[in-house]
């Protein structure tokens, strides 16, 4: 029986994931939707095959097998709630929400007692398989530089806070240095990937580093990881979706390719 999927969010990332399983790229029935923008879902919904319903959170929980978080972090923790608690899988992909470390305890301890699982794709960078690896050693250290076109960074609440005008900007500029948890705050629909790499690199401390450029038009993410099994680098130059620059393409890419790889019975990669 294909496994059923709820979808919050309709937006570039939820639109995108809604297509592949129409479309049969998974192996799934995606049975209901819902945003807080009615015009969205309306149009999401118009444009599929196969129809879903519209539905309040609630609804679509108790008609799913598996959640799927796509609308922000603001939307987590009730969509995670609402889940766990009625004993369903979830994936998120607005992760930079568990950079709250009690929230993130919730969470784990709801999968834990309910028999739930959570899904985390690895988002718009790669090399997470072997940041997994190597956290079973020792981690000293993970920093991530992401570069972006200063449209991206648009709107951020670190950018209205210190009112930085990011139009002025004709040369690359380091706008933002800190903490993962001080940049998923500060740039909550940009560097969600920061959390990820939290998560993956379990108590290794993960310095982020924000760069504006107006000279690219591809969003950048360059890790460095150091720690006993050596060094990891990598460098992932993601094309912006079309429809949202703050997000990349292969974010969306990789919410299908984790989907997928819960309906297939063969695993690849640690």
């Amino acid at each position: 029986m294909p496994l059923k999927i709820g979808l919050v969010g309709c937006g570039a990332i939820g639109t995108e994931i809604a297509r592949a399983i129409d479309s049969g790229k998974i192996e799934a029935d995606l049975v209901a939707v819902c945003d807080h923008n009615p015009a969205t879902v309306i149009a999401l919904i118009d444009s599929l095959q196969h129809k879903p319903v519209r539905a309040r959170l609630e609804e679509l929980v108790s008609l799913s097998d598996l959640v799927v978080e796509a609308a922000s972090q603001k939307a987590v923790p009730a969509v995670a709630r609402a889940t766990l608690e009625k004993g369903k899988n979830l994936m998120i992909m607005s992760v930079g929400a568990l950079a709250e470390l009690e929230f993130y305890r919730e969470v784990k301890k709801l999968a834990e007692e309910r028999g739930s699982r959570v899904y985390i794709p690895s988002g718009a960078i790669s090399g997470l398989d072997g940041l997994k690896s190597a956290s079973i050693g020792t981690i000293r250290k993970v920093t991530l530089t992401t570069t972006k076109n200063p449209r991206g960074l648009e709107g951020a609440p670190y950018i209205l806070e210190n009112k930085i005008d990011l139009e002025a900007l004709k040369e690359p500029a380091v706008i933002f240095e800190g903490s993962a948890a001080e940049a998923v705050k500060a740039f909550p629909a940009n560097v969600n990937v920061a959390a990820t790499l939290c998560l993956a690199a379990r108590e290794g401390e993960v310095r982020v580093k924000i760069i504006a450029d107006p000279h690219i038009n591809v969003n950048r993410h360059e890790i460095v990881a150091e720690g006993d099994f050596g060094q990891i680098f990598t460098r992932v130059e993601n094309v912006p979706s079309p429809k949202n620059p703050k997000t990349s393409y292969l974010a969306a890419l990789s919410a299908i390719a984790t989907l997928r790889s819960i309906v297939e019975p063969l695993k690849i990669g640690t």
